[in-house]
């Protein structure tokens, strides 16, 4: 057992708290990894906030890089001192989408089936199964993919979620390729991770809409060849503008409300595709005249994930970021300690960084 400090969410809407946590060692098919650093996510405000379960305490943090440190019976695809990044869909290989050749669409993820807990034995759940804003964590084995160890693990530990769900939607979900327009609604991490794909790919133009007018700037950076104040435009209008008159050939809303993937949904060229990779709540309806979905032909598609494959996805991109090829350390906006989670959402509800990563 090793005990390590923690970022716990005990309730909801309450400050997380830096505690002491239990770590089991690795039983068959699991890995312990020793945290090197973890981004700071929407998704685990989203925790913090009671928006995707109730199952309190969480312990937070799924954006994370590190090392194997030890691994259970039966782990062959990873071993001690190897440097992984951490996702959150470890396929089983068995499920029908596996078995059809869709392994990025299992049916059945694999996470670690001991609990880590508080040091009174409470037991903790950890986000997205991974649970790594702490020293340690323990997760599937299948949860570990190995990268080139040159990459920064600040910079690596964000394809764990928000960057590879940013290029998955454009690159994979929404096949984007050479000399198709693109539009991305929201452009924090996810979004500018679809901006930085769809560039890498060959696209354009790439619009970049935003009401926040340091996130266009980033989005400039990131391969953007327009930007779209969202405040003073009408966002639909504006991106068929600057496409011509008729819309984009792939439209990705990045923020998921129901008024933005409107907007995506309108946006797109005749026969043209919107994707959904920002994350609604359960709450949220959406409104559509069928007869538009039916005369404006195309494709909508939601993105989990970006729909990918992290042992094919995850080494693929780190090379291309040590090529030079893709803007992976641009993502890392600030490094910071283990006890500075909870400041470091205010900063991103602020829309203050792109990414504050803890190092440990």
């Amino acid at each position: 057992m090793h005990e390590v400090q923690g970022v716990v969410a005990r309730g909801e809407g309450q400050p997380v708290s830096l505690e002491t946590i239990l770590v089991p060692d690795p039983e068959r098919g699991e890995a312990l990894v020793r945290v090197q650093a973890c981004g700071v996510c929407h998704t685990d405000l989203h925790y913090r906030e009671g928006g995707i379960t109730d199952e309190f305490p969480f312990l937070l943090g799924h954006e994370a890089a590190g090392v194997v440190e030890a691994v259970g019976d039966g782990v062959t695809d990873v071993e001690p001192g190897d440097v992984v990044v951490l996702n959150w869909r470890a396929v089983c290989g068995q499920c029908r989408a596996c078995k059809r050749g869709q392994p990025h669409l299992c049916f059945d993820t694999h996470n670690a089936h001991q609990p880590m807990t508080l040091a009174d034995g409470t037991a903790l759940t950890p986000a997205l199964g991974i649970g790594a804003f702490a020293e340690k964590t323990l997760v599937a084995a299948g949860q570990c993919t190995k990268v080139d160890p040159a990459i920064s693990p600040a910079a690596a530990g964000l394809l764990g979620c928000g960057v590879m769900a940013g290029f998955g939607a454009a690159v994979n979900t929404g096949g984007v390729t050479r000399g198709q327009s693109v539009a991305v609604i929201g452009c924090g991490g996810v979004g500018d991770g679809a901006i930085a794909g769809a560039a890498l790919v060959g696209a354009s133009p790439i619009i970049a809409v935003d009401t926040d007018p340091r996130k266009l700037e980033w989005a400039e950076t990131m391969g953007a060849t327009h930007t779209v104040d969202a405040r003073g435009s009408d966002t639909v209008e504006a991106i068929r503008e600057l496409t011509g008159g008729f819309g984009a050939d792939v439209v990705i809303d990045a923020v998921g409300r129901p008024e933005t993937f409107t907007q995506a949904f309108y946006a797109r060229d005749l026969a043209g595709t919107a994707v959904l990779v920002g994350v609604p709540t359960p709450d949220m309806r959406l409104e559509l005249p069928l007869i538009d979905v039916f005369s404006r032909g195309g494709a909508v598609r939601s993105s989990w994930y970006g729909d990918c494959l992290p042992e094919r996805d995850f080494p693929m991109l780190v090379d291309l970021a040590l090529q030079g090829r893709f803007p992976l350390e641009s993502f890392v906006t600030e490094e910071i300690g283990i006890g500075d989670v909870e400041s470091a959402f205010e900063k991103m509800h602020r829309g203050e960084v792109l990414r504050s990563v803890v190092v440990l």
